[in-house]
């Protein structure tokens, strides 16, 4: 008779070729371990908020006002200091470097920019465009409603129109009291009809 530490531990290692060639599946219901990168990862949202601001400042007159003093002092510095301090002499070469760097480097910086400026107007386009269409849905709901409540107004009796009929009302009552003024002050002309023959006066 096996043990019972023994069967344990089979139902928990099997061994054979069934455990040997079965490949291990990853669990779904946990997350996969990183993998190694060897280059170097940047978060694309942090670079294109700097381009922006490098681009946003290269567009100012700041910008302008600081290159042309920096332009200015280098070509000073190089035609008046003296020789053994001169590090760009005439006609200027390192100058004309650094301006080509800063242009290659700006205009890469600047469409980067643009390309998020355009991505966000893209986006706002668009929810402007849905904003549109549910005005002129609700627009259109509210005409609706506004046409049914004309229609439905129209069968429902107004002020004016219970007005004009009470008036109505009280002159063909005043012409029955004037016509049968001899017979008696009758309100309704249905009382003469209602009662007995013999008593058209009213009592006193």
């Amino acid at each position: 008779m096996v043990p019972e530490r023994e069967t344990v531990s089979r139902e928990r290692h099997p061994a054979g070729a069934t455990a040997a060639g079965r490949p291990r599946v990853p669990r779904l219901d946990q997350p996969r371990p990183p993998r190694r990168r060897f280059l170097p990862e940047w978060d694309p949202e942090a670079f294109g908020r700097l381009s922006e601001k490098i681009a946003r400042f290269l567009g100012t007159g700041r910008f302008i006002v600081w290159m042309t003093v920096v332009i200015i002092v280098w070509v000073l510095w190089n035609v008046a200091a003296p020789r053994h301090l001169r590090f760009d002499e005439y006609p200027f070469i390192f100058l004309t470097l650094m301006l080509s760097l800063q242009a290659s480097y700006a205009a890469p910086l600047i469409l980067l920019a643009q390309n998020r400026q355009d991505d966000r107007d893209r986006v706002n386009l668009e929810q402007d465009r849905k904003q549109n269409e549910r005005s002129i849905a609700d627009t259109e709901y509210l005409t609706r409603e506004v046409a049914a409540l004309r229609t439905g107004l129209g069968e429902v009796a107004t002020r004016d129109w219970i007005r004009s009929e009470l008036q109505d009302l009280l002159k063909e009552l005043e012409e029955h009291r004037r016509h049968d003024g001899h017979a008696g002050h009758v309100v309704f002309p249905a009382e003469r009809t209602e009662r007995p023959p013999g008593r058209d006066t009213d009592d006193r």
